[in-house]
């Protein structure tokens, strides 16, 4: 178990960050921590696959990868999985799932594929005990994934089992709740860093249920992504309990004091409600300030200027932005009727008016600031009359989107609109 070859998937946009964690965590580099399409590949010890699987923010999964080589057919599959020694990490006692995912694998049925790999693990133990383990399609106490590409085949056993954006402290949320793994992400592509030289004070003014913040606090603590979950390796054959102990005992011992303000607000106090609640979980109640309030009205938050980090609404969650222009009295009688539970909003169908004023409002009072957006509208910059300093392409599930870093500037909004709304030149990612 000293040199195990790790995969861990992603968000795509997101391996290079990972990359940089992944070396963060475990120290490894050069050609035993390799950048992949949709994850990163490692060589790595049991006990580092543990310490990922506590710590990392970004992985979607800890795999390891037990097998790869070409396929034509089913049978292929059977006898590749067949050869796996399955023995050594699980026993007959334990249930287990087949998992199966492909890119543009040649084969007719993905299920047929995995139900061969599945039939391929049960006869293995049954010829070297005479018994096989159960398959649990719900709550499998082993994951095995199959990965298929038009005629590569991949097996892994999965040591995370749920996936590491379930840390267990978010159980309130909103209708389109942001997974963790992507507002740290977010953090990441920012270069937001509570533990620099001069760290700056980080506020989201769109919150919802107080994902990014939540995330930001913990990273502030030094407190491990996976601190209140329980993983699939705490279930196979090569885990020790002694050794596991030690390495989140030494975790816990490095959870410090953020020093670095936070800051949330939301334009829906029920959802403030929720972030609070949410913090309270993972442990960060005192290190994060939430308020409600409007995006198009709230000041900032702090003297000291810093990064804004926000996944503004967008599509059916437009909905959320500012309630700036509707007078008090109407207000306060969508409140009373709980009404405003989604964010603010929006003067029209796809936002433009809100994020037009919402810049304005930034340009007026948040000189100094940084603020990143992610969105998968490519034209919010010109709905903002604002050109972007950069621009980062992220994934959100299915969904690709881009992170808008503005840098707030004084007279930018009237400099930006006295322009053409494209400037003619190249666009770079990046």
């Amino acid at each position: 178990m000293n040199q195990l070859q790790l995969f861990l998937p992603c968000a795509a946009g997101v391996e290079g960050f990972l990359a940089d964690e992944v070396h963060g965590i475990t120290g490894l580099t050069g050609q035993d921590l390799l950048v992949g399409r949709g994850g990163v590949l490692l060589r790595a010890s049991w006990r580092q696959a543990m310490q990922l699987n506590l710590h990392s923010r970004l992985a979607q999964r800890v795999l390891v990868q037990l097998a790869h080589r070409p396929y034509r057919s089913e049978n292929d599959l059977y006898n590749m999985a067949s050869e796996v020694a399955w023995e050594i990490w699980f026993t007959t006692r334990q249930t287990f799932k087949v998992e199966v995912t492909a890119q543009h694998s040649p084969l007719q049925s993905l299920n047929f594929a995995g139900l061969k790999v599945k039939d391929a693990v049960a006869d293995r133990f049954r010829h070297k005990s005479g018994v096989r383990p159960d398959v649990n399609t719900q709550w499998p106490d082993v994951r095995i994934h199959l990965h298929l590409t038009t005629d590569e085949a991949t097996l892994y056993i999965d040591t995370s089992g749920e996936p590491l954006f379930k840390r267990g402290w978010r159980e309130d949320k909103g209708d389109a709740p942001l997974k963790e793994t992507l507002a740290a992400a977010m953090i990441a592509a920012s270069g937001w860093d509570p533990h620099g030289d001069n760290p700056q004070p980080l506020y989201d003014p769109c919150c919802g249920s107080g994902t990014i913040v939540v995330e930001a606090a913990q990273i502030a603590c030094r407190i491990p992504a996976g601190m209140l979950r329980r993983f699939a390796f705490e279930k196979l054959l090569p885990f020790q309990a002694h050794v596991w102990s030690a390495i989140k005992n030494e975790a816990e011992g490095a959870i410090c004091t953020s020093a670095v303000p936070i800051f949330g607000s939301d334009v829906a106090f029920r959802m403030v409600d929720f972030a609070q609640r949410n913090a309270e979980r993972a442990g960060v109640a005192q290190a994060v300030q939430l308020r409600g309030g409007d995006a198009l009205q709230r000041m900032p938050p702090c003297d000291q200027p810093g990064v804004m980090l926000l996944n503004p609404p967008y599509g059916e969650r437009i909905a959320a932005a500012g309630t700036a222009g509707r007078n008090a009295s109407e207000r306060a009688a969508d409140r009373a009727q709980g009404l405003a539970v989604g964010r603010e909003e929006a003067q029209t169908e796809d936002g433009g008016e809100f994020f037009s004023q919402l810049a304005t409002h930034w340009k007026k009072n948040y000189s100094g600031w940084t603020a990143w957006m992610l969105t998968p509208d490519l034209k919010l910059p010109g709905k903002m009359r604002l050109k972007e300093s950069r621009r980062v392409p992220m994934w959100n599930g299915p969904i690709e989107c881009r992170m808008f870093r503005f840098d707030m500037i004084k007279g930018a909004v009237r400099d930006r609109a006295a322009k053409p709304a494209h400037d003619g030149g190249p666009r770079h990612e990046g």
